[in-house]
């Protein structure tokens, strides 16, 4: 049996703006994505924070997923994550307080060491140089969660009493280690940072120190994965999340491309390496090509849970993904094995 039928299955969203399209429509083909994963028996839907990215609407995850909670009934929503650096711990607390108040047992919270962005747009967001470096993250993560269990020097009103599961989120050793030592799940950004996936998997769970969240480590990874008809129409529809990656490599980042426009794009030969070798660790192909290349990821990491990102620039043709990704792990909305969930 696929490895892929017996594990939770959720979503990592970037809102992507499309070329000719604008950030409503990004963000309303968010809600529809969102209602479909929970119609489908996904896990959880989340959203990353990126800001200054032409093409990226998902900059205010708290508003996002209060706004996606209410539109769905069951899917747990959350942050994939708040980069904390950017944030005062007593902010997170009180708008993930509310969002837990708000949709009892159904936030998450995952949370980042790094700002996510670059220096300038990190001291615009916290206004000050304090705080911005990763060192400060654990102060500001035990800051954080004291808010939550009410022995901060505030009242994070109406954080204390409404804790979400927090997760720990990481692209290297270093977030995989604080995870296993707090006893908290952690998410793994095998995405963009495939080749840290193992490494960091096995640091989390050599360091790690039952809780009161967690009795065993658990673990999720995100991966890049695109399904369609053939493996032929999934590369072509992969296309445009290539092109944003060169872009951003050159420092040009702008909205996602259509196939079209990515098809026709004037490569060089350092552009195609670029794409070899971000392509060689995404999952991109008919159903049976992923089914083949999650099965792979999946028996290699051991994750407790698969999460993916899908980058592609039509809403039916990601509507579409999903649709046979649920297919191929064989959902239904009843499914809920995650330790995490309480």
């Amino acid at each position: 049996m696929s490895r892929l039928s017996e594990i939770p299955l959720s979503v990592l969203d970037l809102a992507p703006i499309g070329s000719g399209s604008d950030a409503t429509t990004a963000l309303r083909n968010s809600r529809e994505l969102a209602q479909q994963a929970d119609r489908l028996g996904y896990q959880r839907y989340w959203f990353a924070e990126h800001h200054n990215m032409p093409g990226i609407a998902s900059s205010a995850p708290a508003v996002l997923i209060e706004h996606i909670a209410s539109a769905t009934e069951r899917i747990r929503v959350g942050s994939g994550g708040v980069m904390l650096p950017n944030h005062a711990p007593l902010v997170v607390a009180e708008q993930f307080g509310m969002l837990e108040a708000l949709h009892p047992g159904r936030i998450d919270l995952g949370i980042g060491r790094a700002p996510g962005t670059d220096q300038k747009t990190a001291r615009a967001l916290r206004r000050t140089e304090a705080g911005l470096s990763a060192e400060n993250f654990p102060q500001e993560l035990t800051e954080l969660i004291g808010y939550f269990e009410g022995t901060g020097e505030l009242n994070a009103v109406p954080a204390a009493g409404n804790k979400p599961p927090i997760w720990l989120l990481g692209s290297s050793g270093y977030s995989a280690q604080a995870a296993g030592l707090l006893g908290l799940p952690f998410a793994f950004a095998h995405h963009f940072s495939a080749q840290n996936t193992l490494p960091a998997l096995a640091l989390y769970r050599k360091h790690f120190r039952p809780s009161e969240v967690l009795s065993e480590p658990y673990a999720m990874v995100c991966a890049s994965v695109v399904v369609a008809d053939s493996d032929e129409h999934a590369r072509y529809l992969a296309g445009p999340g290539a092109l944003s990656f060169v872009k951003l490599r050159q420092g040009r980042p702008g909205p996602l491309a259509t196939p079209e426009e990515a098809a026709a794009y004037p490569y060089t030969e350092i552009d195609e390496l670029v794409i070899e070798d971000r392509m060689a660790t995404q999952i991109i192909g008919s159903p049976e090509t992923v089914r083949a290349g999650l099965d792979e990821l999946l028996d290699s990491t051991a994750a407790d849970e698969l999460m993916v990102t899908t980058i592609v620039h039509g809403l039916q043709d990601r509507l579409r993904s999903f649709e046979l990704l649920s297919e191929l792990a064989e959902r239904t909305p009843a499914l809920d094995r995650s330790a995490a969930h309480t």
